[in-house]
């Protein structure tokens, strides 16, 4: 059923990209900036962040900035889908009690506003990027090839999410709440490297499925190498995920409307 519905809002997008972008549009437009508000956050948390504990920690600024930039963009876009997520059905109440079943429609808008803030964000990441010396050309062709895993967990764990806050309302203000703690558990200010597995640092570190899904887009493009027990943890994740969004859809979808 989950795969059937995925199949027939991919056909149809016009709905979940339009809808993206138009609630994108309408939430800044009455600043004088408009969308260019959404370049600021980047501006502070790449540059303002990565150049403060590049220092701190004596990094240099160039790679470290580039290593803050990709991990923050990243991250932001799926804490983003995870948070968003838990409240788009009840977001589209009328539309679902009004008889819209397909609720991949409503999970794929959510992922596309996410994918758009970060494609806003591009050029201050292209700038760090060209500031930092351990850039690999091949390294950033070959996370063209990963990023679209990374996108696929980003679409199982929103539907998985948008039934829970279906469901239990208080999952969006958990997820809020657990922002800033997986913010810091996750190697974003700091290289993991500093982090051993034998360390229960290291060992939280690599228990968080983010650290996996950033590091096979992140660390390409920076010429370090992907350990193979993320290659492993992808893999499982992926498998497990959408396995397991397919069961909890196929369940529990036909309750929405009741829950709302």
């Amino acid at each position: 059923m989950l795969f059937k519905h995925l199949a027939e809002s991919l056909k149809n997008p016009t709905y979940w990209t339009y809808s993206g972008w138009l609630d994108i549009i309408t939430k800044y437009r009455r600043s004088r900036l408009g969308v260019l508000w959404m370049l600021v956050p980047p501006i502070f948390y790449v540059w303002g962040l990565g150049s403060y504990f590049a220092s701190l920690q004596s990094f240099h600024v160039g790679n470290f900035v580039a290593h803050v930039g990709i991990g923050f963009l990243l991250f932001r876009m799926l804490m983003t889908v995870i948070n968003d997520s838990s409240g788009t059905l009840s977001a589209h109440q009328a539309f679902i009690l009004d008889g819209h079943t397909r609720l991949t429609d409503f999970v794929l808008l959510v992922a596309a506003k996410a994918v758009f803030y970060f494609i806003i964000a591009l050029p201050i990441l292209g700038v760090a990027l060209w500031m930092a010396d351990d850039i690999q050309a091949q390294g950033v062709w070959m996370s063209l090839l990963t990023m679209p895993v990374l996108l696929l967990n980003m679409v199982w764990m929103a539907v998985v999410f948008a039934l829970l806050g279906a469901r239990f309302p208080d999952v969006q203000e958990l997820m809020g709440s657990l922002f800033i703690f997986g913010f810091v558990l996750t190697p974003i200010i700091w290289y993991g490297n500093l982090a051993p597995a034998q360390s229960l640092q290291g060992f939280l570190m690599r228990l968080n499925p983010l650290y996996h899904l950033i590091e096979i887009v992140r660390a390409p493009i920076l010429g370090e190498p992907i350990a193979i027990s993320t290659w492993y943890a992808v893999a499982g994740l992926t498998i497990v995920g959408w396995l397991l969004a397919s069961v909890v859809y196929r369940r529990y979808a036909r309750y929405v409307p009741i829950w709302l």
